[in-house]
């Protein structure tokens, strides 16, 4: 069965496997944690907890909850939700960010997460419309976004800034 579930204590070795394995930088979806030991983990999942909860961010950061896809007992996915926009984020990555393992892809879980995290979060979203990013290079998940309702709101040279009215949902 396919869901989403907040970083977790009970799920702490499964994450942090998936989390590690993930690399420092894909098509814009950035990972501090690429190879973190285990027990550097368990610090990482207290800050990502105080940080769902609006603590211990950094400076000019806002409230993030990690969610993270799960087909039965196997982690797929991972999710990252902004609570709410701050300047950079309106021009930057937005409301979403997320990354679908390598191996995992092509197989409908993108479309299929994000449905099931915006179902999760649209009612503590304070704007209007649901804002992401994509790397023009990269439409596979461009085509996760327009399946879930997305627009093209603009674009530059090399991102496409996506947004999804609530209201449709």
């Amino acid at each position: 069965m396919l869901q989403i579930r907040q970083a977790n204590y009970e799920d702490i070795e499964k994450e942090w496997l998936f989390q590690r394995s993930i690399p420092a930088d894909e098509n814009g979806f950035l990972n501090d944690y690429t190879d973190i030991s285990r027990k550097d983990f368990d610090a990482v999942l207290d800050t990502m907890t105080a940080q769902s909860k609006g603590e211990e961010l950094p400076e000019g950061y806002v409230p993030q909850t990690i969610y993270y896809l799960w087909d039965d007992d196997t982690i797929v996915g991972t999710f990252h939700f902004r609570h709410y926009l701050c300047e950079s984020l309106i021009e930057g990555s937005g409301h979403i960010g997320y990354y679908i393992a390598p191996e995992h892809r092509g197989k409908n879980y993108g479309t299929m997460g994000l449905k099931l995290l915006i179902d999760e979060v649209r009612d503590r979203i304070p704007e209007d419309e649901i804002y992401l990013r994509v790397n023009r290079d990269n439409p596979a998940s461009l085509k996760v976004m327009l399946n879930n309702g997305g627009y093209i709101h603009h674009e530059d040279g090399e991102k496409y800034y996506i947004r999804i009215k609530k209201q449709q949902l």
